[in-house]
């Protein structure tokens, strides 16, 4: 990891140590769009014929059934199924707080005006299976759809070798209430929910992490109008960590090395107030990245990541906040008097003992958070993002009166002569 001093950098150098590796889909847009093209056409059939170029995989059906998922439970060990449930308690609790209340107003007299929260009707959820299944995410989404009363809710995961499904995330989806399951991944997933086919009920928006194949395709049917909406453009995982000369070595390492061991293209960045601290994390991220089972890939994500030293923790939180992390840990004294100064982050971590691993499993909040610095316009999946906002306004008689004329002035100025004599007509 390079170091630099964060008061011998100028604008320029800011700039570009703020930016992240370029994600290129030029090789797989093509691949991709011939996916998208295909399902939506042909549906099942091209569904199954790119489960079975892709994923080395011949299905005849695509969704789990009710014994499937039974038997899979039956498999779970007891202290792993008391941790997911215990963990989606947690999740649960957090997100309930989530869940919006009608906000009135009154405008002036006889006009009031409120909003209330409505449920997507329909939504899909994609998770990552194969190799590295991910039942957290499972929880992580389906929670907060199901808090906020979508109607019909998709699950697709990819199938292995064997065609099935990993019985973790057949868990996952029971706990959580998810019926409708289906062994499909990668683009033809994604097209299948935002398109439907014979199978696969088509949704209004879908959530989930995946591969650069399942990012292009979100990103493509976001923009087709038959297409479906989506929850946020994603990259590699990232973390920054503050750290002040009293921040434990070991404990910043280990954050560091949490996220750099998820994939080559992730960031793991330090900014302290201390260069000693600085070459004491750097030497225990050696000594802990021996014994780390994804040391290769651990070592690869390092080559994309710096410290940074910074001469005080504001100077630290403003860099932070140019470059906008998924996760930022405030390892540092009194970390809750900086909260007012975060303004660009997915999620925050307070103190010593929050490590980013806790959010990414049990602590309650979601670990479905914006990267790429996309935290600067977008925040983390929550209850909102299953919900759109409808605005309602009563106008009485006497509101016509209060409220017309300036109504009528405007439709005016704006050459638009039907709005202003339907106001017109109310209030003269």
């Amino acid at each position: 990891m390079k170091k630099y001093f964060l008061g011998q950098l100028d604008v320029f150098s800011l700039k570009n140590l703020c930016k992240r590796k370029v994600i290129r889909f030029d090789d797989i847009l093509p691949v991709v769009e011939n996916v998208l093209r295909e399902v939506k056409m042909r549906g099942d059939e091209a569904v199954r014929e790119f489960t079975a170029n892709f994923d080395n995989v011949s299905l005849s059906s695509f969704a789990i059934t009710q014994k499937e998922i039974d038997s899979a439970c039956k498999r779970i060990p007891q202290n792993v199924q008391g941790a997911f449930k215990k963990a989606a308690n947690n999740i649960e609790k957090f997100h309930k707080l989530q869940a919006a209340k009608r906000k009135a107003v009154q405008i002036v007299t006889g006009v009031s005006c409120f909003a209330e929260a409505r449920p997507i009707e329909n939504v899909g959820l994609y998770i990552p299976g194969g190799t590295a299944p991910l039942p957290s995410t499972v929880l992580m989404l389906a929670i907060p759809a199901q808090l906020a009363g979508c109607k019909e809710i998709v699950l697709v995961t990819p199938p292995t070798r064997d065609g099935s499904v990993a019985d973790i995330i057949l868990f996952a989806a029971k706990l959580c209430g998810i019926k409708q399951i289906f062994k499909i991944g990668g683009a033809q997933a994604i097209a299948a929910l935002a398109f439907g086919t014979e199978s696969v009920p088509k949704v209004y928006k879908i959530f989930g992490p995946g591969n650069q194949y399942v990012t292009a395709a979100k990103m493509l049917i976001s923009i087709d109008l038959n297409g479906a909406a989506i929850d946020m453009p994603a990259g590699p995982t990232e973390v920054l960590v503050i750290a002040d000369e009293k921040a434990r070595a070991d404990f910043v390492a280990s954050d560091l090395l949490s996220q750099a061991e998820h994939g080559i293209d992730s960031q793991a960045i330090i900014v302290t107030t201390s260069d000693k601290k600085a070459d004491e994390v750097l030497g225990e991220v050696q000594r802990q990245l021996q014994t780390l089972p994804r040391k290769k890939i651990a070592q690869k994500t390092f080559d994309n990541s710096f410290v940074i030293v910074a001469d005080s923790i504001d100077e630290a939180i403003d860099f932070s906040n140019r470059y906008a992390p998924e996760h930022l840990i405030l390892n540092v004294t009194n970390a809750k008097k900086y909260i007012p100064a975060i303004t660009n982050a997915g999620s925050v971590f307070l103190g010593p003992y929050s490590c980013a691993s806790a959010g990414d499993y049990a602590s309650g909040t979601n670990h479905s958070l914006p990267t790429y610095g996309y935290a600067r316009v977008y925040g983390g999946v929550s209850v909102r993002s299953f919900q759109k906002q409808v605005t309602f306004q009563e106008i009485t008689k006497q509101g016509a009166k209060n409220l017309g004329p300036m109504v009528s002035t405007m439709a005016s100025q704006e050459s638009l002569e039907g709005h202003r004599r339907a106001m017109q007509l109310r209030y003269k």
